[in-house]
């Protein structure tokens, strides 16, 4: 009888250490915040200002295109058999940038990312998301990030939202002219002039 009580004590024991582990991590849970607080970071006093030029060749057309249509959905209805970009076309695109407008000039960076027509109107404009990555000189192997509305006209402000390398923590704007267009194939090339604030 005495074998028994005891037996039961001990699991009267185990099992209450259990609820008093389950209890604690139970109010630990509980009283976890969303926001943990903030503190002053040290941030660099000096902000550099840097100024690039190079142009950006985007070519949909023959054996070794540059950008490839990747979605479009069914539903979209294009009136206009001419417009070669369709309302909700989704490209990807893997561009070269080069010193001079010449597709033979030094590359010295690609452009990778993706742009979708999102204007169903007769104002075409593009939303373009790309990593502008240098592959030569100074900034080689660092990156610009580009992620704004890209209206199809001859001159337009796109933005810089951030950079890789170099250009980390990287701010700026670009000014973008198209001195080639090809209304037929859709094949571009434009000259950007870029403005970057950054570490």
């Amino acid at each position: 009888m005495q074998q028994t009580t005891h037996k039961y004590q001990t699991m009267e024991t185990v099992i209450f250490a259990w609820l008093l582990v389950i209890l604690a991590t139970t109010s630990s849970l509980v009283k976890a915040k969303y926001y943990l607080g903030s503190h002053i970071v040290d941030v660099p006093t000096t902000i550099k200002e840097t100024h690039l030029h190079f142009f950006l060749h985007d070519t949909l057309s023959g054996d070794n295109p540059t950008s490839v249509i990747v979605a479009q959905p069914n539903s979209t209805v294009i009136k206009d058999n001419n417009n070669i970009v369709p309302f909700g076309a989704v490209f990807v695109f893997d561009d070269p940038l080069t010193e001079g407008p010449d597709p033979k000039s030094k590359v010295i960076g690609n452009a990778r990312g993706l742009y979708a027509l999102a204007s169903r109107g007769s104002d075409l404009t593009l939303m373009f998301n790309g990593d502008l990555e240098f592959t030569s000189g100074e900034f080689n192997g660092s990156s610009i990030v580009v992620v704004c509305r890209d209206p199809l006209v001859l001159v337009k402000e796109m933005a810089v939202v951030g950079g890789r390398g170099k250009f980390r923590m990287a701010q700026g704007f670009i000014w973008a002219k198209a001195i080639y267009f090809n209304v037929t194939t859709g094949d571009g090339i434009l000259e950007w002039n870029v403005t970057i604030f950054h570490q």
